[in-house]
C-alpha cells in the first residue's frame, strides 16, 4: 500500500521486516505527548510485533523525539507534514500496519492515560473470532468511577446515548473511549478517506462499521488519569458532535433500512413519526384555539389527538425494539475469510 504523499516514514519497511500472520501492531497517535510516550512504549509487552507513533504534525517534535530516545527495535515512526487530527494520525498507522502484514491494529493514546498491559484483553476476542472491533469502556467498574471528573462523567453518558442511536450498537457504552483493536480484514473495508479526522473519529469508526456490520465488543477498563492535559474544548466540538450524529443516523436509517434491506421496521418508523406529529400538531392547533376562545375542546376532538400521538409512540417503539436486535453478531472478518476460501 502507497504511502501519502504528506507522510515521511523514519525507514523503510520491508517484506523481509514482517512478522507471522497474526502479527499485532499498536499505532499511537503523537501530539503534545513527548513527557508520556516513552512509557507508553516500555510499557507494551512482547505480544506486540510492531508500533508505529505517527507525529502528527506535533509542535513538541515528538516523532523526532521518540527517534532520538527510543530503543525498541519494534518502533516505526511516521510522520505527517501537515496536522490531521487524531482520526487521521490513527488512518495513517492503520494503512502502514496492514501493509506490513499486520493481522491485529491496536490504537493506544501516547499521554499515558492506556494500560498496555491490557492489549490481550483488546486483541482476545478478535483473534478468537469473536469481535472484530474492541473498544475500552471506563463505565463497567462502577465501583472506581470516581476517578473521571464529574463534567467528562455527564459527558460521556450523552455523547454515548447519541451513539447507540447513530451507530446502532445498543449494547455499547463510553463511545469516546481511544482504546480499540480492529482485526485488518475489517479495516480494509473502511473508508478511510471518508472517515472524520479530527474528535468525532471514535463515534464515526463505529457508524462505519455498523454499516459494514461488523461486531464490535467492549472491554472493561479503569479511568486513568494523571498530568496529561487534554487537547479537546468541549464547547466547541457540542454543536459539531450533534450535527455529525443526527447526519449519521440518517445515513445509517437509510442505509440499513431502505437501501440494502427493507422489512416491517421500515414502515414502522417513518408511519410512526407521521402520526405522532399528526396528532400533536392537531392537539396543540385545537388547544389555541380553545384557549382563545374560553371554550373546552370536545372529548371526541381531544381522543382524535391522542390516539395518532398513542399509535405513532407504539410504532416508533417498536422499530427501536427491531433496531436494538439487529446489533451485528457475526463477525465480518470471519465472513471475509469465508469468502476468500477457494
Amino acid at each position: 500500500m502507497n504511502a501519502p504523499d504528506n507522510l515521511t516514514v523514519n525507514h523503510p519497511l520491508t517484506p523481509a521486516s514482517r512478522d507471522a500472520a497474526d502479527a499485532v501492531a499498536v499505532v499511537i497517535p503523537s501530539y503534545k505527548v513527548t513527557r508520556h510516550i516513552l512509557g507508553v512504549i516500555a510499557g507494551i509487552g512482547p505480544e506486540v510485533a510492531r508500533i508505529y507513533v505517527v507525529d502528527d504534525k506535533c509542535p513538541d517534535g515528538s516523532g523526532a523525539f521518540v527517534r532520538e530516545h527510543c530503543v525498541d527495535p519494534r518502533v516505526v515512526v511516521l510522520e505527517h507534514a501537515e496536522n490531521q487530527g487524531v482520526g487521521g494520525a490513527v488512518m495513517t498507522g492503520y494503512r502502514a500496519a496492514i501493509a506490513d502484514g499486520a493481522r491485529v491494529m491496536v490504537k493506544i493514546d501516547g499521554d499515558g492515560q492506556m494500560d498496555g498491559s491490557l492489549i490481550p484483553a483488546f486483541i482476545g476476542p478478535i483473534l478468537a473470532g469473536e469481535a472484530d472491533y474492541t473498544k475500552g469502556n471506563r463505565f463497567f467498574n462502577l465501583e472506581r468511577l470516581g476517578a473521571m471528573p464529574p463534567l467528562r462523567l455527564f459527558g460521556n453518558a450523552v455523547l454515548s446515548l447519541m451513539t447507540k442511536l447513530s451507530s446502532g450498537y445498543w449494547d455499547l457504552f463510553d463511545p469516546t473511549n481511544g482504546y480499540t483493536a480492529i482485526h485488518a480484514d475489517c479495516a480494509r473495508y473502511l473508508p478511510f478517506e471518508k472517515i472524520s479526522k479530527r474528535y468525532f473519529f471514535e463515534s464515526d469508526m463505529l457508524f462505519r462499521l455498523n454499516i459494514l456490520g461488523a461486531v464490535v465488543a467492549d472491554v472493561p477498563m479503569d479511568a486513568v488519569y494523571g498530568d496529561e492535559v487534554s487537547n479537546l474544548k468541549i464547547s466547541k466540538i457540542v454543536t459539531e458532535f450533534f450535527t455529525k450524529h443526527v447526519r449519521n443516523f440518517g445515513k445509517r436509517i437509510f442505509y440499513n433500512y431502505y437501501l440494502r434491506n427493507m422489512s416491517v421496521a421500515s414502515i414502522e418508523l417513518p408511519l410512526g413519526v407521521l402520526l405522532t406529529l399528526f396528532g400533536a400538531g392537531y392537539g396543540l392547533a385545537h388547544w389555541i384555539a380553545s384557549a382563545r376562545s374560553h371554550v373546552e375542546t370536545p372529548a371526541g376532538t381531544v381522543m382524535l389527538a391522542a390516539l395518532p400521538v398513542i399509535m405513532g409512540v407504539q410504532l416508533i417503539l417498536a422499530f427501536l425494539a427491531h433496531d436494538v436486535a439487529s446489533v451485528p453478531r457475526r463477525p465480518l472478518h470471519k465472513k471475509t475469510l469465508y469468502r476468500s476460501t477457494p
